[in-house]
């Protein structure tokens, strides 16, 4: 399955069963090096919060997993995010930027590979975060982000939705000696990336955006 440059596809993570962010994103390239998207300040988004409104770093894990959970609406407020999805790789950059639009750092997310469906009308691919995360300057150097987030919650396996711990260590691992030895993508390549300023901002979740998860074949 491949995505048409210019086509809106929502970018869904989830989380045992459940959608718990869905961000409209526009794509970019879509071929054998991976998908590339853009996520427009303003877009109109929607994320999981509980009945009095926090999100799942506003309390410690034990207490978010019991709580009952609801896709809120709200809209991206930071600036717009390239992101990139290597084909078959367990991880995505995200490209963030200055308030000013200037190239900031990249922000290296572990997570299952994504899975892709195309409904006709509306289209997306469906991850699962697996939480730990990297970060790297535009000088490569890195640092690890969110090790205690991610043992906080290994901790609690019958609420947790990463079953192999190595696997995620190992892939950190793997794109750390890509950002070393400034392997694309993490050679300069879309660090000036300018989105096209006839892409309009989706103001609204498109029909059938809560559909239900893809299956990995």
């Amino acid at each position: 399955m491949t995505f048409s440059p210019g086509r809106l596809v929502l970018h869904r993570d989830t989380h045992l069963g459940r959608v718990a962010f869905v961000h409209p994103s526009r794509v970019i390239s879509d071929d054998e090096r991976g998908l590339l998207v853009w996520l427009a300040r303003g877009s109109a988004i929607a994320a999981e919060r509980s009945a009095d409104g926090r999100g799942p770093r506003d309390m410690p894990f034990a207490e978010w997993s019991a709580q009952r959970y609801e896709l809120r609406p709200a809209s991206w407020q930071g600036p717009g995010v390239l992101r990139f999805f290597p084909t078959g790789a367990a991880h995505s950059v995200w490209f963030f930027r200055t308030e000013a639009g200037d190239f900031k750092n990249y922000y290296i997310n572990l997570e299952e590979p994504a899975v892709r469906w195309d409904d006709g009308h509306v289209a997306g691919f469906d991850v699962i975060d697996q939480d730990l995360d990297i970060v790297a300057a535009p000088d490569l150097a890195w640092e690890w982000k969110d090790e205690d987030e991610f043992a906080e919650r290994l901790a609690m396996p019958d609420r947790y939705w990463v079953p192999d711990e190595a696997a995620v260590w190992s892939e950190g691992r793997r794109v750390i000696k890509m950002i070393e030895a400034a392997e694309f993508p993490f050679d300069g390549t879309w660090t000036d990336f300018e989105p096209d300023p006839t892409w309009e901002t989706p103001i609204q979740l498109p029909e059938g955006w809560n559909r239900p998860l893809a299956v990995r074949s």
